[in-house]
């Protein structure tokens, strides 16, 4: 239950920026603007549930990083936005953190 949870909360962390990068420059008040807003709080309350059952030292650095990854991909998906290799290699280190904080947490 609480894995499902920690996917929806990265996808909605992931959307709200997809809907906030779609909706910039095209005013304050805007449809994107809006889903990006509502896709945060929604991420937010279910966050609160995770915090419920896990130690923030091991929720926030795997929601944040889960979520930097996804945003990442996302945005060469679908605005065919180039990630240098440095960055690639960003990503591969945080997954490596990720790793090693859930091992962590498993050993525990």
């Amino acid at each position: 239950m609480y894995l499902a949870l920690i996917l929806i909360t990265v996808g909605l962390n992931t959307a709200a920026q997809l809907l906030l990068k779609l909706g910039s420059g095209q005013g304050l008040i805007n449809l994107y603007l809006l889903g990006g807003v509502t896709c945060y709080g929604l991420s937010t309350i279910c966050y609160v549930f995770i915090l419920g059952k896990f130690n923030v030292s091991f929720a926030y650095p795997l929601l944040i990083g889960l979520s930097v990854i996804a945003t990442t991909f996302a945005g060469a998906t679908y605005f065919h936005e180039k990630i240098p290799f440095l960055s690639l290699l960003g990503v591969g280190l945080m997954l490596s953190g990720i790793c090693a904080i859930a091992f962590g947490k498993a050993l525990n």
